[in-house]
């Protein structure tokens, strides 16, 4: 079983990449998580060089999210939504179809109380609009900076949750899974 991490922050010392790099330190086989190497590689979306000449980038972004069974996805929170660079990510998703009924588990780390919920709530609708299958678990890491040292989750309640997200987002790619397949007998 192969997930996918995307990250909505680049700064080098993300809480929402350490959520990202915790839970894939969580992850054992037969699954495995895959951290795309950063959104920020993408350009700008264009619906002309969607339509003409697919940039590299986005291509490898299509081709990632197509061949995994499900996706985590973690965002910080900027003005009541998710970061600029993960809404571009997503634009260019839109066209390719490759979200359409992939199981997606949602978190977000934040310093202030709320734990980035209204990010979380923005990406569940969007990403339901997009076709994908987003799991009803999500988790939310208020004060994010008390639970997260070295730039892993430290707080063992916090990774406990995270290990059940995992655990709801497997089942709903193996779900996901089962009805692909028995739609093609």
């Amino acid at each position: 079983m192969r997930i996918l991490g995307l990250c909505g922050s680049l700064r080098a010392g993300s809480l929402n990449a350490a959520v990202l790099r915790s839970a894939a330190d969580l992850v054992a086989p037969p699954r495995e998580l895959l951290i795309d190497p950063g959104l920020g590689r993408l350009p700008f979306f264009d619906a002309d060089l969607e339509m003409t000449a697919l940039p590299e980038a986005v291509a490898g972004l299509r081709g990632a999210v197509g061949a995994a069974d499900g996706l985590l996805i973690v965002t910080p929170e900027y003005a009541h939504g998710t970061s600029g660079v993960l809404k571009n990510a997503l634009e260019w998703l839109v066209g390719g179809g490759e979200m359409d009924g992939k199981p997606v588990a949602l978190a977000s780390a934040s310093p202030a109380a709320t734990g980035g919920d209204r990010a979380r709530a923005w990406l569940a609708e969007t990403l339901a609009i997009m076709g994908a299958k987003v799991i009803p678990r999500d988790l939310g890491i208020p004060r994010a900076t008390l639970m997260i040292t070295g730039g892993r989750v430290t707080d063992e309640p916090t990774r406990a949750a995270l290990a059940r997200l995992l655990d709801d987002l497997a089942d709903a790619a193996a779900e996901a899974r089962e009805d692909s397949g028995s739609l093609a007998s």
